[in-house]
Order: structure tokens, then sequence, then C-alpha cells
């Protein structure tokens, strides 16, 4: 017998997986070159050419939108003041409902609620683990204004049933694409369906900034709004001559002109990090196939998934062994991890939203109930149960893995599969 490397064995692979580094030479340029000029950020909070911004940042915007065919890019300081501009954008108002997955980020939710709407929690498909119009559409009441549609772990949602459904109730639609730059739905560049959009530029995702965010819309109100709101667009509704200011007090949500360079620098490679993890998901998947009791990701008919995480389900009446001891003696068969993304599994990704303090005390902004008592005398259920797909799969089910990504190898994954076939062929040490 083989010993588990957890009970003292020896493991099935010593090497270091390599971590990414997508940090080189262009992004060192780009940032000496924007440090030469002095101006490291082009924005001004009033009236004139700099309200949107200095020349890197509107080169970064254009370069984007033309790449994946947005009519509008806005950038951000970050995914969740996009979240924020976008929600806002969308003139939720205190007490608007907006369905969103439970599943996700907390920012998915809290965007909400800092326009006083109320998140009203959608289950998810236990394949893609997104919502769907099928789990959406009972929750629609009259008071339901949008609906924020996340493409989790880079698996793009089903978007053509909720858009239908979104018209047919005359509901907004923001997608949430933190995870999934760079893929497309039936042809469209995901993000581009609903009335706005965006991405994630913090340092864990596919391209980065560091941090910051890329909004995209095909819509040039829409736009406008966005920009606003970003740059302290109380200053300048009369310029621009908004009619609805609803929402328009703005912020300082701007992306700095350092950012800005370093992703242009990354946008030329992000199809490539994008294809990449394709193949290598590609590889594991049919590798993970053979293995009784482990499901690997699938993707739904006319989507793609850019594979920020590699999803697995996990069925421990098959295994013999519960999830947690499964990948506790997986990732003792590797080597130590000295950053997150060299871990071989992780288990459950994220407690559903709706079970966290907030939610369940419905304390967010103040001390009196707000927004929900903006609603008297609708309950709110934010109880344990209301997404039970949700639930089966962060306290059973899910496992996923960062290693499906640049610059591993096929080998590398291969040694990966050893592992997990190693601690299932000797299962039984683990019992007991």
């Amino acid at each position: 017998m083989n010993k588990l490397a957890i009970n003292g064995g020896a493991v099935s692979r010593s090497a270091e997986f390599a971590p990414r580094q997508s940090m080189g030479e262009a992004e060192k340029n780009a940032v000496l070159e924007v440090m030469d000029t002095g101006r490291l950020s082009g924005f001004f909070g009033s009236p004139g050419p700099q309200w949107l911004g200095g020349e890197k940042v509107k080169e970064f915007e254009c370069k984007w939108a033309e790449k994946y065919g947005y009519k509008h890019a806005i950038s951000v300081n970050s995914w969740t003041t996009g979240l924020m501009t976008a929600v806002g954008a969308m003139c939720i108002g205190p007490g608007d409902e907006v369905i969103v997955s439970p599943y996700t980020m907390s920012a998915s939710a809290t965007a909400i609620l800092f326009y006083g709407g109320i998140p009203v929690f959608a289950d998810i498909d236990q394949d893609t683990f997104n919502i769907t119009a099928a789990s959406i559409e009972p929750l629609i009441t009259p008071r339901t204004k949008c609906i924020i549609v996340v493409h989790i772990f880079g698996q793009t949602a089903e978007m053509e049933p909720i858009m239908t459904l979104a018209r047919k109730h005359n509901l907004r639609v923001i997608e949430d694409g933190a995870q999934s730059p760079g893929v497309n739905y039936k042809g469209n560049s995901i993000c581009g369906l609903g009335d706005v959009g965006g991405f994630s530029l913090n340092y864990h995702k596919h391209i980065h900034t560091g941090e910051g965010g890329m909004l995209v819309t095909n819509d040039d109100q829409v736009a406008v709004r966005c920009q606003l709101i970003r740059n302290h667009g109380e200053n300048l509704v009369e310029v621009q001559q908004i009619e609805d200011l609803t929402n328009i007090l703005g912020s300082n949500y701007r992306l700095t002109e350092l950012q800005a360079a370093i992703g242009i620098a990354q946008l030329d490679r992000l199809d490539g990090y994008v294809h990449h993890r394709q193949r290598l998901a590609s590889f594991f998947g049919k590798q993970l196939a053979e293995i009784p009791g482990l499901t690997p990701a699938k993707v739904a008919e006319g989507a793609e998934h850019a594979y920020y995480l590699y999803p697995v389900k996990y069925d421990a009446s098959i295994t013999g062994i519960s999830r947690n001891v499964f990948v506790n003696a997986v990732n003792a068969e590797l080597p130590s991890v000295k950053v997150w993304e060299q871990t071989g599994f992780v288990e459950g990704y994220i407690k559903p939203l709706y079970l966290a303090p907030l939610y369940q005390t419905k304390i967010a902004i103040g001390r009196t109930g707000y927004p929900w008592n903006v609603n008297p005398g609708i309950d709110y259920n934010y109880r344990k149960g209301i997404c039970p797909v949700v639930e089966r799969m962060y306290e059973q089910e899910l496992i996923y893995t960062p290693l499906i990504r640049e610059p591993l190898t096929e080998t590398d994954i291969s040694d990966f599969v050893a592992a997990i076939k190693k601690v299932l062929a000797n299962a039984s040490e683990l019992v007991g």
C-alpha cells in the first residue's frame, strides 16, 4: 500500500507549483512612462476635458471597448465601486428589490444596500452555479427593479432566458463578470447583453491593476450616469444636461494613470490567459470524469468558461470519505503553499450571503432596519433553507481549485490528478 502523506507517507509531488507572475517588462515600462510625466492621475472633479480622466485612462477604456465590442467602457478603482456605480446608474432607490445570487462575493449584494435597495436571493443551478430564469421568476414582485447576474467562477450564465424574462417584466439587468473576462455567450461578449456589466481588476483576477474594475455598456445614457457617479457627478449635472438626478450624488471611484498604464499592457495578455486555462480545464476535466465521486465543471450550451476557479462536485456517498477529509488528504500530497493560488483543493466557497449577520439582523445602514423598513409588512426571508442548492454546495458538495491557470502545464495537472487518485485508492486509511 502506498501510504498517504497525511498519515506519514511520501508526498505525491514535492516540487512547488509555479506561482502566477503576470507582471513583466511591458508593465514596468508603462509605469515608468507615466512616472516620467509626473501626472499620476488625470481626473478633475469639475467640468472640462479631464472630467473623463487622463490620457492612459481614456486609452485603456477605449482599447477594452474596442477589443470586445462594447460601445462604452468606464474604468473604476475597484469592482466593488463598479457594482455600486452600476446599481446607482440603474436608478435603484429605497425599497426597490434587486434579485441576486447568494453564492458570490459580498459586494454583489451590498452594492444594492448602498442605495437603499433590498437584496432578494435566488437559488443557483447545480451544474453552472449561476442563478437562472427559473430561479429568478418566482421572486419577482411589483417592487422588483433589477437583476444582478453573477457569472461565477468564470462560467457565463444562461443570459438568453434571463434577458427574455427581464424584458417581460421591464427589469434592468446588471452583469457581474468579475471572474469572467474575455469570454462569450452565444457569440456575444459577456456583460454586453445586460444594461451594464463589468469586470474586476483585483490582484487575484485574470489580469489586474492591483485594484480596479471596468464597467461596460452599450447604452449611451447608462454610460453617462456611470461616468457621473464615478467622478463627483453632483458637480457636472448641468453640463451633462441630466434631467433625472437619481443617484447622481457621486464620489471618487476613479482609476489612476499608473493603474491604467498597467491595464493597457495586461489587456494584451488576457486572451492568452483565458485560452491557456481553457486548455488545462479540458485536460483536467477529462481525467476527473473517470474518477467516481467527482463531477468536473460543466459548461452550459452556447456559453464559455474563463476558469477563474475550477469547480468540482464531490459525492462522499461514492468515495466513502467526507469532503473535508478528502480535501485535507489531497492537499497533504502536494507541496506546501506559499501563495493562495498554489492550493490544491478548497471546499465550500462562499457561505450563503443571506446567512451573514447583516441579513440575519437586518442592520445595514443606521440602527433602525433600513432599508428593509421602507417596505413595512414585507417578510424578507433570509432564513436557512431558502436556497437549498446553494446550501448543499456550500455544506456538502462543492470543492474547487485555483491550479487551472497559467503558467502551469498538463504535467502539473497530471501530478494533481495522481494525488487525487492516490487518496481515493487508499481511502480505507481515512475511515474510522
